[in-house]
């Protein structure tokens, strides 16, 4: 018998379509390969949508091929992330779970500030899912420390436990701020323990636990891993054959694009020769059906960072025939502009200090747009760009009102 262990679709999570459908037939392909492969079920632990309520063409899409996933047969089982679970309003996951296109494994109550948890047995291999769903900034702590662990321990029978959160013993490096919970929250004596949450393929056998798995991602979909990709990491599933326990559990790697990933060091260098060497770079890249991913850092010994045409070098790496470009600049700095903390009672006090103490390095020739009078017209200016979009109004009409006062404000009237 075997079953497969997906997590972290995150399906909607891309706006950009040429990702949005890198996404969806990354997700695609491991249902055909669970169909290929005969599984007996599917169980994906979290984040199965990147919101609670995504994208209804990427949730059209998505159903169509969990229909046929169903009609071979096939049960599909899931849990909620900490994305598309939401505490006060109907989540997709369970929309679709009412219709009856998969199964929510996760059932329990609070009583005398203990949890527990019933037990969800598979009609047709017997295998038992019990498990603790995700919510919002790592809430579930508070469920693992009510759990009570000993009964899920006395249940007899091949026991799969599943769970939407980091483990402090397997947290990677790279997310040592993340939050997590110890091994020890977990019950013990289970054959197999179903992570999601961590975007990378981990598995660790744990004396006296049993095997602890994470398949990672099926697509990589945020820009950390993009670069992740880039450097190697596979994107995929799991699929665990199992009898009395288990005998096998193979990583299925999902084909992706392929990554071209290049850091720059801006350290002790002015913009305008970041910006030649920039060029340069983006004109050597070879390009061609890649995603390319650049990541600019440093603190630059004079200019501004809006001095380099990022534009520019996008647009270089397109007509080069990247498939998607994105760049990283997020920790590059300049000398000009020191970092300020920002003091006051409230956002929009630090936003006033903010603007006061940045004006005068603003090099501008209009007199208007000089000291008290230039961070006044910056505060007023941001006033209106915040402004959110009213009930009833069309997307349009939103943003030609908010143009319109932005007009007004600056005084550009005559010069359209």
């Amino acid at each position: 018998m075997k079953f497969a262990h997906i997590s972290d679709c995150h399906l909607g999570s891309n706006k950009e379509p040429l990702l949005k459908n890198l996404e969806l037939d990354a997700f695609h392909y491991a249902l055909e390969e669970c169909i290929r492969r005969k599984v007996d079920f599917i169980l994906i632990t979290g984040d199965l949508f990147h919101s609670n309520i995504p994208d209804l063409g990427v949730v059209n899409s998505a159903v169509k091929k969990m229909k046929e996933v169903v009609f071979q047969n096939i049960p599909i089982y899931v849990i909620y992330g900490s994305h598309d679970y939401s505490p006060n309003e109907t989540s997709m996951v369970d929309i679709l779970s009412s219709a009856g296109l998969f199964t929510k494994v996760v059932r329990g109550e609070v009583k005398d500030e203990k949890l527990t948890l019933q037990f969800f047995t598979d009609p047709k291999t017997g295998v038992k899912i019990v498990g603790i769903s995700a919510r919002r900034l790592g809430l579930e702590k508070k469920y693992f420390e009510m759990l009570d662990r000993e009964a899920l321990e006395k249940e007899p029978g091949f026991k799969i436990f599943a769970f939407h959160s980091g483990i402090t013993e397997l947290k990677p490096k790279g997310l040592s701020l993340m939050e997590s919970i110890p091994l020890s929250y977990l019950p013990k004596g289970f054959h197999y323990y179903a992570g999601g949450h961590i975007h990378q393929h981990l598995m660790q056998r744990f004396e006296g636990y049993g095997l602890v798995a994470y398949p990672g991602t099926t697509f990589a979909g945020y820009p950390r891993d993009m670069e992740d990709s880039a450097r190697g990491e596979k994107r995929g599933f799991l699929i665990v054959s199992f009898g009395s326990g288990i005998e096998n559990v193979e990583f299925v790697e999902i084909p992706g694009p392929e990554y071209v990933l290049f850091d720059y060091e801006a350290t002790g260098k002015n913009s305008a020769k970041v910006n030649e060497e920039l060029t340069k770079k983006c004109g050597e890249l070879s390009a061609e059906n890649k995603v390319v991913l650049i990541r600019v850092s440093g603190e630059m010994s004079g200019g501004n960072t809006t001095d380099i045409d990022f534009t520019k070098l996008r647009n270089i790496l397109t007509q080069k025939g990247a498939l998607y470009v994105n760049i990283n600049r997020h920790n590059l700095t300049t000398r000009e502009y020191q970092t300020l903390r920002p003091m006051g009672k409230d956002v929009g006090e630090i936003e006033r200090n903010l603007f006061r103490e940045n004006i005068g390095a603003v090099k501008v020739s209009v007199e208007s747009l000089k000291g008290e009078r230039g961070a006044k017209l910056a505060i007023d200016l941001l006033k209106i760009l915040k402004q959110s979009q009213k009930g009833g109004e069309t997307k349009k009409d939103y943003e030609n009102r908010v143009l319109t006062q932005a007009i007004d404000l600056l005084e550009l009237k005559e010069v359209l």
